[in-house]
């Protein structure tokens, strides 16, 4: 009778009535209740009616406003951020936010104003930050002074300014960023720069300006927090006019679409009269690359070399007593120890990043950086047998990490053993190929974040990841566990302090009940990207509060039991799962529309099954599971045979007792 009770279940499931709610209106959409929202690209032409007054943060751009007025945003008066980026905007008129006293930032950019009222801008107390890039604007007398006291960051990129002499009543005092990359500025005098004297740790931005001259001392006046003068054409320009400056950063680099240009010893002696801490030089040759060339570099914490077609560094080089952090990515070393670490004994950050040669990593050649903290080898197509104490030999306050992207490395065991006091190892996409029973982690007991993803690790090794008492996030993506599953006793049981767990791309098909059990204080769980159907669910009954992803996986139906293990959850992602919208999931169904709030990606989260359905969000299905007539004549047949069977026994049972009296 069993297989005819599931047909007639089937059948009975079948029969049951859907209705889909959809809205097609276009909407702002809302991002934090009353107070933000998002309404770009609706083609609408005035401020819609369902914003409440209590709007806060309104992004509005790609809209059609070619004038604004007083009255185009009078109603939110409590507005603190808007963005009217590219609105067709040409008149902006008298008073227009006169009622916002709380807007802090307005953005413009991208609108060709041809009218700007002096009164424009009056009315917010605070105007901290003001876009004005790509609007057209070639005079700064263009821009309204009044009310910009309080003014921190005017951004006026992407225009046709020549000259950046500001009105005399232009209030500088606060100002903190000033940005004119892309225009048309060619020359910098003093009378240009002293209308910005009031202004202290300014950073001034000329990137893809050709600076052809600047008057000497003009820019003596302040002290700048950074200047850039990326893609000039004429470095000695910029050097002989800097002379007796102060800045903490200078940006002087190029970029890819440009001419990398030679830089000699002999130009690089304007530094010597600049104080300077930071500099950038990336994408220039140095055609007499010697110790000369770093002489005036001997006040600087920070220097960028990036593309600068180095194969080394000149050994004997002095007075780089100061610098704390090296930039030496995309170069063309052979050898580590091409770069005399010991030039520079008081190096706390090295970068050594994207070689285009595959880089070796050799033996000491940073033992002479006893301070080093921060090390990124990554993308060096590095490959050693046995790495890495002779490679690291000295370091032992390093903190952060990164081999990532490199060849196979062999790890033996505590294969970091120079560095004790690690907190950050990235080891993503190096295939690591470990040759020790015990653990090659297992003296970093202050690690805190481990990145193993895609390092092809014999994941049955359960003392891979032992010693490590205070690992809080593990990321394990794309590495495989035997037949797809991840058993009860398992290597993440021994890295209890965990908080944030990735096993996406695993291709796992199952997780043990039991598996997680060890793991009580994880705050966030990725499963996206396997095959997981809702059975693995059950491993997160005793976490609360999480960040669950299960997005991309092979989950149809959830029962019931497991909705209270969903509900003790703060973020879930169910996206891209192939999920069943029948009565047969209805339980599930209800449970995701009355918790809305803690579900992302609803975009994604639509129906898979029945065909009718499929592409459906799974917010907008509605199911009517009452019996239909189809289901009240099978439920009557069915009672009715279900009857006729009883009556049977029952007659079957009399004669048997009536026969053995």
């Amino acid at each position: 009778m069993a297989p005819d009770v599931s047909c007639f279940l089937l059948a009975l499931l079948c029969s049951a009535s859907f209705k889909v709610i959809t809205s097609l209106d276009q909407m702002c959409i809302e991002k934090e209740a009353n107070k933000t929202y998002n309404c770009e690209n609706l083609g609408l032409r005035e401020i819609p009616d369902t914003l409440p007054n209590t709007t806060e943060i309104l992004e509005f751009s790609f809209n059609f406003l070619p004038t604004i007025q007083i009255r185009t945003f009078s109603r939110l008066l409590n507005l603190t951020f808007l963005d009217l980026t590219r609105c067709q905007i040409n008149w902006i008129h008298e008073n227009t936010f006169q009622s916002h006293c709380q807007l802090s930032t307005l953005v413009l950019t991208g609108n060709p104003l041809i009218f700007m009222a002096e009164t424009a801008l009056n009315g917010p107390k605070t105007l901290k930050h003001l876009f004005l890039i790509q609007t057209g604007i070639s005079d700064l007398k263009f821009i309204p002074v009044h009310n910009l006291e309080n003014l921190e960051s005017l951004y006026l990129g992407s225009n046709q300014i020549s000259s950046i002499k500001f009105p005399k009543d232009f209030p500088a005092r606060n100002l903190k960023v000033l940005d004119f990359q892309n225009n048309a500025i060619h020359y910098l005098s003093r009378e240009d720069m002293n209308s910005l004297e009031q202004a202290t740790n300014l950073s001034l931005n000329f990137n893809s300006n050709d600076i052809k001259g600047i008057e000497p001392g003009a820019f003596n006046s302040t002290v700048f927090q950074s200047l850039n003068f990326g893609g000039a054409f004429n470095l000695s320009v910029i050097f002989s006019g800097l002379q007796n400056s102060t800045t903490q950063s200078l940006w002087l680099g190029s970029f890819e679409d440009t001419n990398d240009q030679d830089i000699s010893s002999s130009m690089l002696q304007g530094l010597c009269e600049m104080s300077v801490e930071s500099i950038n030089l990336q994408k220039h040759y140095f055609s007499d690359f010697t110790s000369a060339t770093f002489q005036c570099f001997t006040r600087l914490q920070e220097l960028d070399l990036t593309a600068a077609h180095l194969k080394g560094l000149p050994p004997g080089i002095e007075g780089m007593n100061l610098l704390k952090k090296l930039v030496l990515n995309v170069n063309n070393f052979d050898q580590l120890c091409q770069i005399h670490a010991a030039n520079f004994p008081s190096l706390t950050h090295l970068y050594i990043k994207g070689n285009r040669k595959r880089l070796h990593l050799g033996a000491g050649c940073l033992e002479k950086l006893e301070n080093l903290q921060k090390l990124d080898l990554s993308h060096n197509d590095i490959e050693a047998s046995d790495c890495c104490n002779l490679q690291l030999k000295n370091l032992s306050h390093l903190q952060s990490l990164n081999l990532s992207y490199n060849e196979p490395l062999g790890l033996q065991s505590q294969a970091f053993k120079e560095c004790p006091r690690l907190e950050i190892l990235d080891l993503a996409f190096t295939q690591l190929r470990v040759n020790a029973p015990r653990s090659p982690f297992q003296n970093l007991h202050f690690l805190k974040v481990l990145n193993l993803s895609h390092c092809f690790l014999d994941t049955s090794n359960q003392a891979l990841l032992a010693g490590l008492p205070d690992l809080r996030h593990l990321d394990f993506r794309g590495n495989h566990f035997q037949d797809g599953t991840i058993p009860k006793t398992n290597l993440l049981q021994t890295v209890g302090s965990l908080e944030i767990l990735i096993l996406s791309s695993c291709d796992l098909l199952s997780i043990d009940r039991q598996a997680l059990h060890s793991l009580g204080k994880m705050s966030h769980v990725d499963l996206s990207h396997n095959s997981l159907t809702c059975d693995s669910i059950d491993s997160l009954s005793h976490l609360k509060g999480l960040y669950l992803n299960l997005a991309a996986n092979s989950i149809r139906i959830i029962p019931p039991r497991l909705l209270p293990v969903l509900s003790q959850q703060s973020t879930i992602n169910l996206s891209q799962n192939p999920l069943d919208c029948t009565c047969s999931n209805v339980r599930f169904l209800t449970w995701y529309k009355e918790n809305l709030q803690k579900l992302e990606g609803s975009e994604g989260t639509v129906c898979a099954n029945p065909p009718s359905l499929r592409g459906v969000k799974l917010s907008d299905v509605e199911l009517s599971c009452g019996m239909t007539a189809t289901g009240i004549f099978f439920l009557i047949v069915f009672l009715f045979l279900l009857i006729i069977l009883l009556i049977f026994v029952a007659r079957y049972l009399l004669r048997w007792r009536y026969q053995h009296i």
